[in-house]
């Protein structure tokens, strides 16, 4: 597919190799059209450059790979070129002390779909480092990565499945986008864990096989 990334950070740069290596057409949009250039050539794989417009017009997904807050402004702009695309958000709101940024109001991803309420938004790839997506793949103790993905429109959803498997990962239903930022805040909860506490968030929660508690045979 046609896959548009907004911005030339860290995740733009994760994502955008491993979707040129699976085969799918990329152009790298920024407001420096000489970093987008740059980010481009490092990815290889005939990944295209241009401003941002050039990205939301190319894009069938278009990935929103901008800072909190940067995000929604740019989205705003391009309302009218993102209609009826698939805008996928992976920002997280996280400010200092691991605050969550949206303090009690819409989420990121909910303010992108405001501000272009004609796209699709859906919200993935936000609960890890951008060096864990640069893996090849994210695969831990034999079990590859869930990544969980909120949207409220199914084909937008299965899309992202595509990509999310395509990073080397598996997708997970999420629920619907209203359910994003519980994703938001758990980001800014695991951050904080593993940041500050030096604690490994996986450890509170128990296996799946526990989930209910320990299981007990009926006599």
């Amino acid at each position: 597919m046609k896959i548009g990334v907004l911005g030339t950070g860290n995740m733009a740069d994760a994502l955008a190799t491993h979707w040129v290596r699976a085969g799918h057409e990329v152009l790298i949009g920024g407001r420096d059209e000489r970093k987008a250039q740059r980010l481009a050539t490092r990815i290889g794989g005939g990944a295209g450059h241009g401003s941002l417009r050039a990205a939301a017009d190319f894009g069938e997904v278009v990935l929103v790979a901008l800072p909190y807050g940067a995000g929604a402004d740019v989205v705003g702009e391009l309302q009218a070129t993102l209609s009826g695309k698939v805008l996928l958000d992976c920002a997280n709101p996280v400010g200092p002390g691991f605050r969550l940024l949206t303090d009690g109001g819409p989420s990121a991803a909910a303010r992108l779909a405001a501000a272009a309420p004609g796209a699709r938004v859906i919200k993935a790839f936000n609960l890890c480092h951008e060096d864990v997506w640069r893996m090849t793949p994210p695969v831990f103790d034999g079990q590859p990565l869930m990544v969980p993905v909120c949207g409220d429109d199914e084909a937008a959803v299965a899309s992202v499945y595509d990509l999310v498997r395509d990073v080397g990962c598996a997708p997970v239903a999420g629920g619907g986008l209203e359910r994003a930022g519980l994703l938001e805040a758990t980001a800014a909860l695991f951050i904080g864990l593993w940041v500050e506490e030096q604690a490994d968030a996986r450890a509170i929660a128990p296996p799946f096989a526990y989930a209910t508690g320990p299981k007990t045979e009926s006599v």
